[in-house]
């Protein structure tokens, strides 16, 4: 599959967070955002609520975040995946093959 770039500006401090936080779950910025990506694509949606916070961005608040990603999942039913099927997701994201 032909490959395209994508380039987003944003906050140097918030590119920072973004990475190191990227690094903590084992994937690049890159991969990421093709995760976001695909997951707005199979759902049609923005996977998850937006809403205006004031803030700052934490390790505590982040665990909050990635929990109530897990209770969206498994009421959207597609909380049984494996390690190595998250693997294969991150994978094929990597590659830029789609299902």
């Amino acid at each position: 599959m032909a490959q395209a770039t994508f380039s987003v500006r944003m906050d140097e401090t918030l590119k920072k967070q973004f990475d190191g936080l990227c690094q903590e779950f084992g994937m690049n910025a890159s991969v990421a955002i093709n995760v976001f990506a695909r997951a707005v694509v199979r759902e049609r949606r923005i996977p998850f609520e937006i809403t205006s916070s004031d803030t700052e961005i934490t390790r505590d608040g982040a665990l909050q975040a990635f929990k109530a990603l897990r209770a969206q999942a498994s009421a959207n039913g597609v909380s049984g995946m494996t390690l190595d099927e998250i693997n294969d997701e991150i994978n094929r994201s990597r590659e830029g093959v789609d299902e």
